[in-house]
């Protein structure tokens, strides 16, 4: 069947960002929708722009059942564009265009496989919002595998660029080695480009290649961390030191740090003294299409899922996760039937070995409590985990924002979290979820009993915690993202030298 994807607004109408039809013309394949959707979806459609498999199409095209029909709404009421424009008036009615660097990981691979994480969902959902507002975007990521094309046109606006640099399968703690090969295929892109007006690096390692590119080409540059090594080292992480002089020298030189959360911005400031005033915090979104409150009993019927409590980690299998505090939680819960869903991989050989010792934990729990190992998951369909699920675990010892935790929310889960980094900004403990000091086992499973023992309170968090995640979207992120970009494409570039 013919595959019709939604964007921005229309999206939003819909409830939901792809629907199937059996229908041979565009014009069938909407008025299928229109049918689904209602009133307001077919006012907006006219306004809308027509794609077949990122080219425009006319309402008459025929399709296949290969074919991918996209509907792109204009930007959202015309203002961003027409902000930046007042603000920049020298861009000449052209779009603006951000270079994104995010050397180690695609936002395409898969999040909780390999060293994919919440930083993979920013990257694709901000490129895909800053699109919608009519930003080009063009993103960095070096090619990790031979058969990977040179270039991916994921959506109108937004081109994947993969640079040769490096053994395809070198290891993520031997990157640092090819930065300068990965800098001088970008810079080497970049220059075949016209107009890169922002440079935004994704980490330290792509912070290190924006860093060099902004003085190569006088282009100012924007970091976001997303972790961050000294913050890491406190929880007994030891990082390289490499690493932390070079997030220092890209702190120094950075226009503007975007901070996650406000306790990542306290971090910049206390560990790296980053400079106060080009710190913005700009909260990460959820996208409530495809994550938001459902039946509970359905979920579980459609994941086959076992009866008793079911509890939750997602996540990559790596000490910093905590997934071995939720596994010692859930064998202090001798007197109650449970399961712990785990979903998430393990990388490398230090991932595999952890998750070897995850195992020899589970081997000693009680014969009331499970664990089930669920490898990654699509967001469509770990949405429906979240539903399933009574109760999310985020045990993280540390966590800039907590991407996992406003998913749960969003979808009426409660969430147990380590009172650490962005969680305890997201949630406000005992009203939207409950927050834990350290990794005690023992006080997570009470945590787990004492929402699984009140109903009442565990549906008046649920409700509260879906009502808080309304407030975050990734339109939202985006747009405070285009004015951190229209403020210092105004302004002189920091000068680190």
């Amino acid at each position: 069947m013919a595959t019709l994807r939604l964007f921005a607004s229309i999206r939003e109408i819909a409830g939901t960002s792809a629907k199937q039809s059996e229908a041979e013309t565009v014009n069938g394949v909407i008025t299928e929708a229109i049918t689904e959707f209602g009133k307001d979806f077919a006012d907006l459609v006219p306004t809308c722009r027509i794609w077949i498999n990122g080219n425009p199409a006319t309402m008459e095209d025929a399709v296949t059942a290969e074919d991918e029909i996209a509907l792109l709404p204009p930007v959202s009421g015309g203002s961003r564009r027409n902000l930046i424009q007042d603000q920049i008036p020298d861009l000449h009615n052209r779009e603006l265009h951000v270079a994104i660097i995010s050397m180690h990981t695609s936002p395409l691979t898969q999040p909780g496989q390999g060293d994919s994480g919440g930083m993979n969902v920013y990257i694709r959902e901000v490129a895909t919002a800053l699109a919608h507002r009519g930003i080009q975007c063009t993103i960095y990521v070096r090619k990790w595998n031979p058969s990977l094309p040179r270039e991916v046109h994921l959506e109108p606006g937004v081109e994947i660029v993969y640079i040769e640099a490096g053994d395809y399968d070198l290891a993520k703690e031997r990157l640092p080695e090819i930065i300068d090969q990965f800098t001088m295929g970008v810079e080497a892109d970049l220059r075949g480009r016209k107009s890169i007006d922002i440079i935004h690096a994704n980490y330290w390692l792509s912070g290190v290649v924006g860093h060099r590119l902004k003085h190569k080409l006088d282009i100012p540059l924007v970091t976001t961390f997303h972790t961050l090594g000294e913050a890491k080292k406190e929880t007994g992480h030891p990082e390289p030191e490499e690493r932390i002089i070079s997030e220092r020298e890209t702190i120094g030189c950075s226009e503007i740090i975007v901070a996650n959360s406000l306790m990542e911005k306290e971090q910049l400031i206390s560990l790296y003294d980053a400079p106060e005033d080009r710190i913005h915090i700009v909260p990460l979104g959820v996208e409530h299409a495809l994550f938001s409150p459902g039946n509970q009993a359905a979920a579980r019927s459609a994941l086959g899922l076992p009866n008793g409590s079911i509890l939750m980690f997602v996540g990559r299998l790596q000490s910093l996760k905590g997934v071995d505090v939720a596994i010692n939680a859930l064998a202090e819960m001798k007197d109650r039937e449970a399961t712990l869903l785990i979903v998430g991989g393990a990388s490398g050989p230090q991932g595999e070995s952890h998750e070897r010792r995850l195992r020899e934990l589970i081997a000693e729990l009680p014969s009331s409590t499970h664990v089930v190992f669920v490898p990654p998951q699509p967001h469509h369909i770990l949405s429906t985990y979240y539903r399933a699920s009574d109760i999310v675990l985020v045990p993280s010892r540390s966590e800039s924002f907590g991407l996992v935790a406003l998913e749960s929310a969003a979808c009426g889960t409660p969430v147990v979290a380590a009172a650490v980094g962005g969680l305890k900004d997201l949630i406000d403990d005992g009203h939207t979820g409950i927050l834990v000091e350290g990794w005690n086992p023992t006080h997570y499973e009470n945590a787990v009993n004492e929402l699984l023992s009140n109903p009442f309170l565990s549906t008046e968090i649920a409700m509260n915690a879906a009502e808080k995640a309304k407030d975050f979207s990734w339109g939202q992120t985006a747009n405070d993202l285009i004015e951190i970009y229209a403020s210092i494409l105004s302004t002189a570039l920091v000068d680190c030298r």
